[in-house]
């Protein structure tokens, strides 16, 4: 749920029951020049020894100076948007708050046919178009007035507002927004400096470490909460590129975009989302590092959109599973699960079933790889680490720009009049499988060059079914080799049980693309 959604008691009092998205950035109040604003200062380090003979540190007495000093610098982001009686775009892009919700009310109760003779009225096709406003926070990073929120906040706004400190309201222009990110930077104009903040370096603080979030929850203004980081490195599912501050310092509904703050007032996060079964904060708040943010911001104000670093790679974690499978000593790396045709990854020859363990020189942990390529300058050359079927080999690969998503071609299906072959029945695993034939593709909407076997059958409560595999799905490799038929996919297992390997590894193309699978050969699958 974003929390940055439209302010009427119907979404507010539904806002109570769901779970709640917002969005933070990390800020130092006042740099020496608006150079500077998106300078962030050298980390500090410390000894492990060290660490372990420090003293602790207490509470602070007041965070009084703090928010005083910072609060000129956090504004309010207040957005309208025409809304349809027959819309059907409310919810693009996971915006599940743009229209009013309908509360849950006792069966039969007068309120229930209230709101529900009123949401009829309000949603029907020939309607009358309706304004809606949301509520948002955001901080100044330039005294030119170039304001950082959350692209949830002002998506699909026809007219965006900032309200200062001092309740100043002025006119806000959207220069740039990134999807992936949920980052939106706007533009005021004021006859005077305004009050800004900076980044600082998200890297630097650690887990136990004091944080302020301020912002506007639930349209209450300048609202300064404290709180400790409480995680790092959190994954939460929002995008390919995750890697939150956790936080439990309070953030609510309305405290999308605002800034999350160090105890030196530097930003170094932006509150973006909060975990919540009622709503409320219940003390799980997520915010973009500074570090990260940075970035995308300054590719924000310069040109309006963000480039991003690829090399056209699918890729998942390796789990003890997939390690046993391919020999490999520890569950570490990201596995190769499909290759880009012609993208930087399938030019620098990478295949199915690679490993990647490591990007220049470091090691890297599973989903982390698109996020670290991002960062990276497009144009410029990496070696990844690669295990390959038993051994380490080096693998140049040029960066390549992020291509924008492309609606998918649906292919034109001419059956034939092609034998069926015999499915294969692996009962072992819960699942049989047959030739991929013009019947086939006709009946589970498979690609014409679709190459593989097809799942004909799942058992219910079977490795298969546990493993979220289903009917219409396609085998295409076991063990790294390629399958084309049944015979091929029953000599893959025969070799693994042969090899005496733990599982045996198959390449599954399902709805959302290729993943490896693993399937124990022990008999011990759950």
């Amino acid at each position: 749920m974003r929390l940055s959604g439209p302010v009427s008691p119907a979404s507010f009092l539904s806002a109570l029951s769901r779970i709640g998205v917002l969005a933070a950035t990390t800020a130092l109040l006042l740099p020496s020049s608006p150079h500077d604003a998106l300078a962030a200062p050298e980390p500090a380090t410390l000894p492990a020894t060290a660490a372990a003979a420090m003293p602790m540190r207490g509470a602070p007495d007041s965070f009084a100076d703090l928010a005083a000093r910072l609060l000129p610098a956090v504004v309010n982001v207040s957005t309208t948007q025409t809304v349809k009686g027959d819309s059907d775009d409310e919810d693009e892009g996971g915006g599940d708050d743009q229209g009013p919700q309908i509360p849950s009310f006792p069966q039969g109760s007068p309120f229930e046919k209230f709101f529900h003779d009123f949401m009829n009225r309000q949603n029907a096709p020939n309607s009358p178009p309706r304004k809606m406003q949301a509520l948002g926070s955001g901080f100044i990073i330039d005294p030119a007035g170039y304001v950082v929120t959350n692209n949830h906040v002002i998506r699909h706004a026809d007219r965006i507002t900032v309200t200062l400190q001092d309740n100043t309201v002025l006119p806000a222009k959207l220069i740039g927004h990134d999807d992936r990110s949920d980052l939106a930077v706007l533009k005021v104009e004021s006859s005077h400096p305004l009050p800004f903040v900076t980044f600082g370096d998200s890297d630097a603080d650690r887990v136990g470490d004091w944080v302020l979030a301020i912002g506007n929850p639930f349209g209450l203004s300048g609202t300064v909460t404290a709180g400790i980081i409480s995680s790092r490195g959190r994954n939460i599912e929002q995008g390919p590129y995750d890697d939150f501050i956790q936080t439990d310092a309070p953030i609510n509904k309305g405290n999308s975009g605002g800034p999350l703050f160090d105890m030196r007032g530097a930003v170094i996060g932006v509150n973006t989302a909060i975990y919540s079964p009622s709503g409320g904060s219940v003390g799980i708040g997520f915010s973009i590092p500074s570090n990260e943010a940075r970035g995308i911001i300054e590719q924000l104000r310069k040109t309006g959109k963000v480039s991003r670093g690829w090399i056209g790679v699918r890729i998942q974690d390796v789990s003890q599973d997939i390690a046993d499978g391919l020999g490999l000593k520890s569950a570490k790396g990201a596995l190769v699960a499909g290759v880009e045709p012609n993208g930087p990854a399938a030019k620098a020859k990478l295949q199915t079933g690679d490993v990647i363990q490591g990007l220049n020189d470091k090691p890297i942990e599973g989903k982390a790889l698109p996020r670290l390529i991002a960062d990276l300058p497009v144009g410029s050359q990496a070696h990844l680490k690669v295990w390959r079927k038993g051994a380490a080999v080096d693998v140049p690969v040029t960066i390549g720009s992020l291509p924008e998503p492309k609606a998918e071609e649906t292919p034109d299906k001419k059956p034939d009049a092609a034998k069926v072959e015999k499915s294969v029945n692996l009962s072992m695993f819960g699942f049989s499988v047959g030739s991929i034939t013009d019947d086939a593709r006709h009946k589970y909407d498979l690609p014409a060059d679709q190459k593989g076997v097809v799942v004909t059958d799942v058992t219910d409560g079977g490795l298969a079914s546990d493993r979220g595999v289903k009917a219409g799905d396609v085998i295409t490799e076991v063990q790294q080799r390629t399958v084309t038929s049944p015979a091929d996919l029953r000599k893959g297992i025969d070799a693994a049980q042969k090899e005496k390997r733990k599982s045996v590894l198959m390449l599954v193309r399902d709805q959302d693309g290729l993943r490896w699978i693993p399937f124990p050969l022990d008999g011990d699958g759950h």
